[in-house]
């Protein structure tokens, strides 16, 4: 099995023992983003649509600089310390994301790291160049 090891300084550093994202063939395993500013590694603000807003730009240059975009996912999984905020993350997504959408699971957790509200992971699958 041939892998490939996915960093960026677009999106956060691993805070820690894990890669931004791990390719095996076509597929790419994303590691969860929280709303940390890459080039400060702080969180974006305590406002949860722009928590929201800066998990997706994380996920987007991860998923970029696989040689994918953030259309190519196909799963994701979303969690929340507050389910609640479940329209807010279908409201910001569609800014991200058009039809047909990849398949989602939103789970409620107690905690996330440094206090994020949020965290997304996914796997991404790479478009064909046969």
């Amino acid at each position: 099995m041939n892998k490939a090891f996915i960093s960026t300084d677009k999106a956060p550093a691993a805070i820690g023992t894990y890669s931004q994202a791990v390719k095996v063939g076509t597929a790419v395993y994303l590691s969860g983003q929280i709303p940390l500013v890459p080039e400060t590694m702080e969180m974006i603000s305590e406002d949860f649509s722009e928590q929201t807003h800066q998990v997706f730009k994380n996920i987007t240059a991860v998923c970029e600089k696989a040689g994918g975009q953030i259309q190519d996912l196909v799963k994701i999984n979303i969690y929340l310390t507050d389910l609640s905020n479940f329209a807010t993350v279908n409201e910001v997504m569609s800014q991200y994301f058009k039809q047909p959408y990849p398949a989602r699971a939103a789970l409620g957790v107690r905690a996330l790291p440094k206090g994020a509200q949020v965290e997304i992971d996914g796997i991404m699958e790479l478009p064909s160049t046969n």
